[in-house]
């Protein structure tokens, strides 16, 4: 070892170790440059054909054009690059684990080191609150006890033996303990993880698949017909310039231009919306996820539970307590029999002495349990029974999970607690009324220990276990409660209206977490129930097993949480995933929407998600559910609000080619470009903020609905035509007014006065529609103009915008269009009505045909 067994190793032998396995950090994963990740913002599909469009302009002579649609491609870029930028750093947090310092033994004396200098044969010297550094063997240990729950997920601590493994990521809840490091850096179990997470892929969301088949979809129909168009332009005696500036200004109406900045601003703004229902959302797509969501696993303390222990009722030979009191106040009210609260103190005593490092402390001001929340909670049942304080214990045999039980040798006796199946067989003489009151008891869903006590064992045997904790007289059973959260049952009957199926996926014991499911109405009685060791090792029959309503999963580690994730989603789920531990963080990043713990969860947890919860609540889930399906819906609103406006603008187009240029164009390029990233953004991006209604959260949610027949029907078949027949009537009304005929040339004033008015129609056509696009299934009547404020100011804003390119210079110019004369505006105006006509009564038909047998 290159030292002693009490003296450590030796500086040489240290700085030679250190030299052969290299400094105790966890390897940096290999990450991308910030420049690849925002050039990959900057080259998708969507981004490339504006690129395209951008290109087109620049050749056919309109650089505003160009430059226009250059911005937008990189406001979106930039914006999107943020996002996952900050999504991408999950792996490094896990560095920050490790402490900088470290307690070890070197040369015979206790020295402070730097915890990336650990190396393998170090005696590590830990003490209350201090965190592992490295993976390590317990030596030798007092009133030593470690939280685990950052790996394991258990969350009640551990009291590891002389020989026992301590892991780097942990930290040292109470006593102290010395321990050989066996592994550091890359060896560690931290380090094993670290590697799962940075190479856990982020499944494509709902949203992204359904954006990118709309972009697709909408880009071949672009470039077919601005390839058609300009093939017409040529037949018809076009020369080739001309056709081509053609084409691309068919090209440019199809693209809408205004659509992704519209998607990135309103999920920016439902994101806002989640942050103050306290659910902080790390990655934009994931405000539309948490809607599109199938089947949520949850975890159960502090998510569906509230994490505060409490002892509420205790049974004795003479009778029932009830204990009553506000959380780990001391101060409470006891109500029994008068024999069985006589018997109370001490059973309380007895069992507050099996675990004297536990306490409850008010630093300022509220009750807090230093210790673990169950021991500190027989503490206070200590307190609120008028027991004094225990004497010191002369040996103390902590809690074993093999065993299942701790027990005290003091000057009094030995005490026992423990689960009730492992000490009531060693009580003698225990009465039969223990056992119905023990099922009584665990059908309430209560967690249950039992309490016993026997006369002083001689010395001889006072430090083995197993002898002492025979023989014993039973002194009761308490029954422990950790109270579910008060809105929890409330949000699982809602997520069972929305057609999401819950699972209970935790590091718990499965009794605790089976009694904790069937009490806030996640599972039934008769639910099924799995052990983490359990699982089918074939990922297809572990599918099968899970996807059913109400299965806990417990005792569960990493790996499993991470198979669990893909099988879910092997079978097509959109898959939430909660956690709060480092080794959450693998099934995190995998889940369709990872979301983890705020308050009281990890940096690795929180950066691995995409949700995190301020207040852990399995209710803030529920409302950001409720968001993000309201979002979708949004979503659905402005995509057949922008394809409204794409029909009006290409008609124009159309008509010039189909009249053989006989009939002028209507509008010129720019004015399409804007109306769809000018006019039509606003009104837009109030449709996003469009209230959930009653019928958002009642059935499952279609994730391949963005662009379905009801949305093509309606922008194409409706609104569209409507607007764009309008559009048409109102610039040839100007035109034959102004003394113009068919198949002349135009005055260039007239013609101008003329394209303003047709710019003018779509706008107000498309202040309409704002108002028709509320609802699919209501006219606006019914709907009412309240409700969303920020439309109205949307709208205003619109008007005004549409004033400003008529009046202000340049604008005029360089649009192409001028400000209608009086015939102009009130054929303008026309639109109006005849949108919101055509919408009331193409839903009044639709709703007649879903009547109709």
């Amino acid at each position: 070892m290159g030292g002693t067994a009490t003296s450590g190793l030796t500086g040489g032998e240290a700085a030679r170790r250190l030299l052969r396995d290299g400094p105790n950090t966890l390897p940096a994963p290999r990450r991308a440059h910030p420049v690849t990740l925002l050039v990959a913002q900057l080259v998708h599909f969507f981004a490339l054909m504006l690129w395209v469009a951008a290109g087109l302009a620049l050749v056919a002579g309109m650089p505003v054009l160009a430059v226009a649609i250059v911005v937008v491609v990189l406001v979106n870029g930039v914006f999107s690059f943020v996002q996952e930028y900050r999504a991408d750093r999950a792996a490094q947090r896990l560095r920050d684990l490790l402490p900088v310092r470290a307690s070890v033994r070197r040369d015979g004396h206790t020295v402070v080191i730097g915890g990336q200098d650990l190396v393998v044969g170090d005696l590590l010297l830990l003490e209350a609150g201090d965190r592992v550094c490295a993976d390590a063997t317990v030596i030798d240990r007092s009133g030593f006890t470690m939280d685990e729950s950052m790996l394991t997920g258990e969350s009640k601590s551990i009291r590891p033996e002389p020989g026992g493994s301590l892991f780097a990521g942990t930290y040292a809840v109470e006593g102290h303990c010395t321990a050989e490091v066996v592994a550091t850096g890359a060896r560690t179990r931290l380090a094993g993880i670290a590697a799962v997470t940075a190479g856990a892929r982020r499944p494509r969301s709902p949203l992204a698949t359904q954006l990118h088949r709309v972009v697709r979809t909408v880009a071949m129909v672009a470039v077919v017909v601005g390839v058609v168009f300009f093939a017409a332009a040529m037949l018809l005696g076009l020369s080739t310039a001309d056709s081509f500036l053609f084409a691309v200004g068919v090209t440019v109406a199809l693209v809408p231009e205004g659509l992704l900045p519209t998607v990135t601003l309103s999920l920016a703004r439902a994101a806002q919306r989640m942050a103050h229902r306290h659910a902080l959302v790390r990655r934009l797509e994931s405000v539309e996820t948490l809607g599109s969501t199938t089947f949520i696993c949850t975890d159960k303390t502090g998510t569906l539970t509230s994490n505060e222990m409490s002892v509420v009722r205790v049974w004795t030979p003479e009778g029932e307590v009830a204990v009553t009191g506000e959380g780990y106040a001391p101060e409470g009210d006891l109500a029994g029999p008068p024999a069985a609260l006589a018997l109370l103190p001490a059973l309380a005593s007895a069992a507050a002495r099996c675990s004297p490092d536990a306490r409850a402390s008010e630093p300022a001001g509220q009750w807090h349990p230093v210790g673990d929340p169950m021991e500190v909670a027989l503490h206070v049942l200590a307190t609120r029974s008028g027991c004094a304080a225990p004497p010191v214990p002369v040996v103390r045999h902590a809690f074993d999970p093999r065993r299942r039980r701790s027990s005290v040798v003091d000057a009094e006796g030995v005490h026992v607690v423990g689960a009730p199946d492992s000490v009531l067989p060693r009580c003698v003489g225990a009465p039969a009324a223990a056992e119905a009151a023990l099922a009584r008891l665990s059908a309430a869903g209560l967690r249950v220990l039992a309490v016993a006590w026997r006369p002083t064992v001689p010395d001889a045997v006072a430090h083995v276990a197993d002898s002492v904790e025979q023989g014993l007289r039973l002194l009761g059973l308490v029954a422990l409660q950790d109270p579910p959260r008060p809105d929890v049952a409330e949000s699982i009957v809602a997520c069972r209206r929305a057609g999401i199926k819950l699972a209970m996926v935790t590091g718990d014991h499965p009794g605790t977490a089976h009694a904790i499911a069937v009490e806030v109405g996640l599972a039934g009685v008769d639910s099924t129930v799995v052990v983490g060791a359990d699982l089918p090792a074939d990922d297809e029959a572990l599918g099968e097993l899970l996807d059913h309503d109400g299965i806990v999963v417990a005792r569960v580690n990493p790996e499993d949480k991470l198979r669990i994730a893909r099988s879910l989603q092997a079978r097509g789920h959109v898959v939430a995933m909660t956690g709060d531990g480092v080794n959450d963080g693998p099934a995190l990043r995998t889940a369709d929407i990872g979301v983890a713990m705020g308050a009281s969860g990890t940096d690795v947890a929180r950066e691995a998600a995409d949700l995190v919860l301020l207040d852990d609540h399995f209710g803030t889930i529920v409302a950001a559910v409720e968001l993000g399906r309201a979002t979708f819906a949004n979503i659905r609103r402005f995509l057949t609000y922008h394809l409204t406006d794409n029909v009006a603008e290409l008609t124009p187009f159309g008509v010039w080619a189909l009249s053989g240029g006989q009939i002028p164009l209507a509008i010129t390029v720019l004015q399409v470009l804007a109306i769809d990233i000018g006019t039509d953004l606003l009104p837009a991006l109030a449709l996003g903020a469009e209230p959930a209604n009653p019928r958002t959260m009642r059935g499952r949610m279609r994730t391949d609905s963005l662009m379905d027949r009801t949305v093509l029907r309606r922008a194409f078949g409706v609104l569209g035509p409507a607007e764009a027949l309008t559009t048409m009537g109102a610039f040839l009304a100007v035109l034959f007014a102004g003394g113009w005929t068919f198949g002349r040339d135009a005055d260039p004033a007239l013609l101008a006065t003329a394209s303003g008015t047709a710019f003018a129609a779509i706008v107000l056509g498309q202040l309409a529609n704002a108002f028709a696009c509320r609802s699919e299934s209501h006219w606006v009547g019914r709907v009412g103009l309240r409700g969303n404020p920020l439309l109205l100011v949307a709208v205003g804003v619109e008007v005004v915008l549409l004033f400003l390119f008529l009046v202000l210079p340049p604008l005029p110019e360089l649009l192409g269009g001028s400000l209608p004369n009086l015939l102009g505006w009130l054929a303008a105006a026309f639109a109006v009505p005849v949108v919101l006509f055509a919408d009331a009564a193409a839903k009044a038909a639709s709703r007649s045909l879903r009547r109709s047998p």
